[in-house]
């Protein structure tokens, strides 16, 4: 069976599709990365994995069960701005999604089940390389140890599906370069699942197993919003053999109509 199955998912913002006729299997462990140009819902659609937005048909099933309504520990998301606390440490940060997890309404442990928690933080700070800098606050960071940091809130609450938005587009090409080795090696070690959205194809292919282009199929001149995106493409990168040449030779994303 698999990890996650979408079935003629559809989302509208007052009448207006941004997506429509998603059909998608993802067993676990696969990596997919997500392309298409600006307005064709990608992350519109980690926001619909996430259960930050709803569908406005269609079903999404997480090991055969529908999504829960609110975002859980099950599905980790990283956004390309950093989502941490400035006033608090690098452990505290990592720390806090274990406290909301097990005290949801305080927000906060206390004894020995804080100690557990702030364990639980170094460990997690260890597997991303930011030990020596628990005691830090966000501010003294670097971007690349900032994006260090949201991952290794991510990966605390070891979620069954990882949601990476663009998490490395504001790098320098160093920086990001040792952020796809860390990701690579995270995502080997803990086989989760996948998702990430990203407009740069080498990484789209560099870091995927799977290729998800999002694109309309459906184009009203008169109207360019009528119509939602869908995936057009839904390519093995373990086998290139499988993609379309002319796919290989453009190397871009097709381009959507946007409103």
């Amino acid at each position: 069976m698999a990890l996650l199955s979408v079935r003629d998912l559809w989302k509208e913002y007052a009448g207006q599709p941004v997506l429509e006729r998603i059909n998608l299997d993802v067993e676990p462990g696969e990596f997919c990365t997500i392309v298409g140009a600006s307005g064709c819902g990608k992350s519109t659609f980690l926001r619909l994995l996430l259960s930050q937005e709803r569908q406005t048909r269609g079903r999404i099933l997480l090991d055969g069960d529908p999504l829960p309504d609110d975002p859980g520990p099950d599905r980790g998301v990283v956004f390309q701005r950093y989502s941490v606390f400035p006033h608090l440490t690098v452990r505290e940060n990592v720390a806090l999604g274990l406290e909301f997890r097990a005290a949801p309404l305080l927000g906060r442990l206390f004894g020995s089940a804080r100690r557990r928690a702030l364990e639980e933080a170094d460990r997690s700070l260890e597997c991303v390389g930011l030990h020596h800098a628990a005691a830090k606050y966000p501010a003294e960071l670097s971007g690349g140890m900032q994006q260090r940091l949201a991952i290794a809130q991510a990966l605390a609450l070891k979620p069954k599906v990882l949601l990476l938005d663009e998490p490395f587009g504001a790098l320098d090409p160093a920086t990001r370069g040792q952020m796809h080795e860390l990701v690579t090696r995270l995502w080997r070690e803990d086989r989760m699942t996948v998702f990430m959205v990203t407009h740069d194809m080498k990484e789209a292919f560099a870091l995927g197993t799977r290729l998800l282009v999002f694109d309309k199929v459906r184009h009203d001149p008169q109207e360019p919003a009528a119509y939602g995106a869908t995936i057009t493409y839904d390519l093995p990168l373990n086998d290139t053999s499988s993609i379309p040449v002319h796919f290989l030779e453009r190397q871009k994303v097709p381009q959507c109509l946007t409103a």
